[in-house]
C-alpha cells in the first residue's frame, strides 16, 4: 500500500509539472519576442505613423543610432489637427525601464525637436520603443534597434 502510494504521488508530480512546464512554454510562445515586434528602420531612415488623422514622423540623428550617445529626436506632424508640443518616452518592450523622457520643443510649424540618450541595457537587449504622445489626441509606438 505504501509503494503504491508512493508511486501514484510521483505520477501526479510528474503530471503537475509537465503541466506547469506547458503552460510556461505557451506563454512564452504567445508572448512574442522584443525582435518580432520591431516596426521602424530608424537606422535607414526616418519612420511615419498614423494617428488620428495625424501623420506622426520620427527621427533620430545622428545614425547609426547607438546607444549611450546624445541624440536628437525629431518629430514631423503633418495633417489637419493643431496639437500641442509633443514629447517621447524611452523603453523596451515588455520591459520597465524607469522614466526616460525627451521634452521636445517647437523649431518650426510642426517640427518639434529634444535630446535624449538611449541606456545600453544590462540584459543586451537592443529593441528599443520610443512612445511618442500628442497631448489630447494619443500615442503611436515605434520600435526599432539601437547599436552597442
Amino acid at each position: 500500500m505504501y509503494c503504491a502510494r508512493r508511486f501514484f504521488i510521483r505520477v501526479l508530480l510528474g503530471l503537475l509539472v509537465g503541466i506547469c512546464q506547458g503552460a510556461i512554454w505557451s506563454a512564452r510562445a504567445a508572448d512574442p519576442s522584443p525582435e518580432s515586434l520591431v516596426n521602424c528602420s530608424i537606422q535607414e531612415k526616418p519612420c511615419t505613423k498614423e494617428l488620428a488623422g495625424i501623420s506622426v514622423t520620427l527621427d533620430i540623428l545622428p545614425k547609426p543610432v547607438m546607444a549611450m550617445r546624445d541624440l536628437k529626436f525629431q518629430v514631423t506632424l503633418s495633417g489637419e489637427k493643431k496639437t500641442a508640443i509633443p514629447y517621447i518616452d524611452l523603453g523596451m518592450p515588455g520591459m520597465n525601464m524607469g522614466p526616460n523622457r525627451v521634452e521636445l520643443r517647437r523649431i518650426k510649424d510642426n517640427v518639434f525637436e529634444g535630446q535624449g540618450v538611449i541606456v545600453r541595457c544590462a540584459s543586451g537587449g537592443r529593441t528599443w520603443k520610443a512612445t511618442v504622445s500628442l497631448p489630447e489626441v494619443g500615442k503611436v509606438e515605434f520600435v526599432f534597434d539601437v547599436i552597442y
